[in-house]
């Protein structure tokens, strides 16, 4: 009769444990499917950022603003490169990796 009683609060005990652990990662999954809302605003806050800093690094490189630049007092000492000046590789010696 012991030997029962023993056998069925152990199964008891290891049923109590596996309903307490199943229990907690569900209210952790909870928690987790809370916050998602909130993160996925703030990922799309950044994309904006991100898209609004892509923009402002290609008006700050586009042709026009260098050109600008160029014309600058600060730059006057630089010079276009004559046509002889500037060396062309070929593209199959380019893409060949050494």
């Amino acid at each position: 009769m012991s030997h029962l009683w023993v056998r069925l609060s152990t199964c008891f005990l290891v049923f109590g444990s596996c309903l307490y652990v199943y229990l907690h990662e569900q209210n952790r999954l909870a928690q987790v499917k809370m916050q998602m809302p909130c993160k996925e605003k703030e990922m799309d806050l950044l994309r904006e950022e991100i898209r609004l800093l892509a923009y402002e690094l290609d008006q700050y490189e586009s042709p026009n603003r260098l050109i600008e630049l160029a014309h600058l007092p600060e730059f006057s000492h630089l010079k276009h490169p004559v046509l002889k000046e500037i060396l062309t590789v070929p593209e199959v010696l380019a893409l060949n990796e050494l």
